[in-house]
């Protein structure tokens, strides 16, 4: 018998013998224990060998990573502390310093900063093209040319790339093609279906879809790539949490029906501000007026959740007067938010960088929430008002 010290911090649950959970049980713990050291040490080599340290794989997360590599029709997954982590984590895998990437010109902020550091820091080329036509993108390559970077719905202006033929364009070129897929999510858009190797997520979003967690996610379509990533990942010290993933599967368990909630809302609205006299422009690919909208009926399953507008008028007024929706950064939670992307999202660039994202200083997005419509659309139009 040890003595009452030593048995304290040798406390365990065993596996219930007869049954067993039906949420995936989260596992808090930094370090896990091993009879055998060689099976400790490949825990540490490989990225699917048992867990030897959380840094490395958790039982949860790599809960989470089957399940969204699922989703998405890929072979294997990373979960990342963040959607920005996930993003470095890739660019920083797979491009050296006087490689040169080709990107779609309307991304998200967070994603040009990083492209103009590697410029800066790394000596890696970008070109920008508009992500609507593969002949662009053709003539675009080097023989320098690495990977091709697109949204599958950009964010704010949520132009839908035409994945198909870009993915088929950048793949004859030998490129590694990498597409964000957080606004359509896999329920509306599974870009490795059209050829894409990567396709990467922030779960803060639509994923998670309670504002209460930051997480990212990268899937891949070739075990080769998902290992190269892993270990950066690994030493960058870039992977989540346990618990972050343990909310983000819990999320997953609600996603469709979410989705679908919140493309029904912006459409609502979309239709609401399109007519309205005090709105300039509207953006949401369900709109026949929406450059993209011939493109989104042939490659996504829905519309999206996000909308973009420009006020003709006082932006801060209207954005005072809001009572229903929420003036926050982030988007495909319950509540619907609104966010100005010249000073928020996109705040690192410049005012000509700004136009060439299609930003201007009346542009607002918009993520539909959970609301029902009829509090949304009169919330809506109460602040167009001012």
């Amino acid at each position: 018998m040890t003595h009452p010290q030593t048995r304290a911090v040798r406390a365990w649950a065993p596996p219930p013998p007869t049954s067993r959970p039906v949420a995936v049980p989260l596992y808090q713990t930094s370090t896990f224990a091993f009879e055998d050291p060689d099976a400790c040490a490949e825990g540490l080599r490989h990225p699917d060998r048992g867990y030897s340290y959380t840094r490395h794989s958790n039982p949860t997360t790599r809960a989470l990573e089957t399940a969204v590599a699922d989703l998405e029709g890929g072979v294997a997954a990373l979960a990342t502390a963040s959607g920005m982590g996930a993003i470095n984590a890739v660019l920083l895998a797979l491009l050296r310093s006087g490689d040169h990437l080709i990107v779609q010109r309307r991304v998200y902020g967070g994603t040009q900063s990083v492209l103009m550091r590697l410029a800066e820091r790394f000596g890696v080329a970008v070109t920008r093209i508009s992500g609507a036509d593969a002949g662009e993108l053709a003539a675009a390559v080097r023989p320098e040319t690495r990977l091709l970077y697109l949204e599958t719905i950009a964010n704010p202006t949520t132009e839908v790339a035409d994945l198909p033929a870009l993915l088929a364009a950048g793949r004859a070129a030998g490129l590694v093609c990498v597409v964000d897929n957080t606004f359509a999510t896999p329920m509306l858009c599974r870009p490795i279906e059209y050829g894409a190797d990567v396709v990467v997520h922030s779960a803060t979003k639509y994923l998670g879809g309670h504002d209460d967690v930051v997480a990212g996610l990268a899937v891949f379509a070739s075990r080769d790539v998902h290992e190269r990533v892993w270990h950066l990942a690994a030493d960058l010290g870039a992977v989540v949490d346990p618990f972050a993933s343990w909310l983000v599967l819990r999320g997953l368990k609600t996603l469709a029906l979410r989705v679908e909630r919140h493309c029904e809302n912006a459409g609502r609205l979309a239709h609401l501000l399109e007519g309205h006299p005090r709105v300039a422009h509207v953006r949401w690919p369900g709109l026949p007026s929406h450059p993209s909208h011939a493109v989104a009926r042939r490659i996504l399953d829905g519309y999206g959740g996000v909308l973009s507008f420009e006020v003709d008028g006082d932006v801060r007024a209207f954005l005072v007067r809001l009572r229903c929706a929420e003036l926050a950064t982030s988007l495909g939670g319950p509540q619907t938010l609104v966010l100005h992307p010249a000073t928020t999202s996109h705040r690192e660039l410049d005012e000509a960088e700004l136009r060439a994202a299609g930003i201007s200083p009346g542009t607002l997005r918009v993520s539909a929430g959970l609301e029902h419509h009829e509090d949304l659309l009169a919330d809506f139009a109460q602040a167009l008002k001012a």
